[in-house]
């Protein structure tokens, strides 16, 4: 697996947090976004934008544990529903992330969640955190939504890591991702190579880069697979298609739903 450049990924998060604000504006705030229904659109961009500030003051104070949201300036978004002052309050957030991820670099220790304790997880990470709520609002919003193949493609490798972590870390439903002879193939019809083998083994699953007959297949527009994968596209609910024993598929996306 080969990750994006750590500056494209600075990019990145400014480039999806501009196409949000963009699916926004002239939207309904008050409207319940259908892929988390417990949150309107506001409170989506005011969750996005609140992880970009908590990611922003661990990285400006290499943070070497958990930085509780009551310590992040402006964490909660701004008062009343003026949409100018949420814009702009998103807008912050974001460049003051990038701006403090930059000044790091990729190697700077802080405290992360996961499996490394680098900047450059939290680059990665604050990309595909905005790429797929992005798509909720653009969902909620009926705004177009595209997403370059290189990153829709990182996106599912980096969800496939989170999945494995949590198994690894002895998450309960991640754990039962396993059971040899059965394989879920993520196959991208419109970009070469774009195609994932899951297998699930006796312990726990892998995955690789082929092209191979699988239990069940997920065929179609790489942004599809990554949105499926997601949990933000139902399986045949657009121009993907499921071959094969789709109660696995089904199996795969329950348990790993978390996050």
């Amino acid at each position: 697996m080969t990750l994006l450049p750590y500056n494209r990924y600075c990019d990145e998060i400014l480039v999806q947090t501009d196409a949000l604000r963009a699916a926004l504006a002239g939207a309904d705030l008050a409207a319940t976004v259908p892929t988390c229904p417990d949150w309107t659109l506001r409170e989506l961009a005011v969750h996005l934008g609140g992880a970009h500030r908590w990611v922003g003051e661990i990285v400006r104070t290499r943070a070497a544990e958990n930085v509780p949201e009551e310590r992040v300036p402006g964490f909660g978004g701004p008062d009343g529903e003026d949409f100018a002052a949420l814009d702009a309050w998103l807008a912050e957030g974001a460049a003051g992330a990038v701006a403090a991820l930059r000044e790091a670099g990729p190697d700077a220790g802080v405290w992360t969640w996961a499996w490394e304790g680098r900047t450059a997880f939290w680059a990665r990470r604050m990309t595909h955190e905005t790429v797929v709520h992005r798509a909720d609002a653009a969902l909620a919003a009926k705004a177009p939504y595209t997403v370059a193949p290189e990153i829709a493609a990182d996106t599912i490798e980096e969800w496939l890591r989170i999945v494995s972590f949590a198994q690894e870390s002895g998450d309960p439903e991640a754990a039962e991702l396993r059971g040899g002879g059965r394989s879920l193939h993520l196959h991208a019809t419109d970009v070469p190579g774009a195609e994932w083998l899951i297998e699930f083994g006796g312990d726990r699953f892998t995955w690789r880069h082929a092209h191979e007959k699988a239990t069940v297949a997920l065929r179609g527009p790489l942004t599809e697979l990554m949105l499926v994968l997601n949990r933000r596209l139902e399986p045949g609910g657009g121009q993907a298609e499921v071959l094969g024993d789709a109660r696995l598929l089904d199996f795969w996306l329950e348990r790993s739903s978390f996050g």
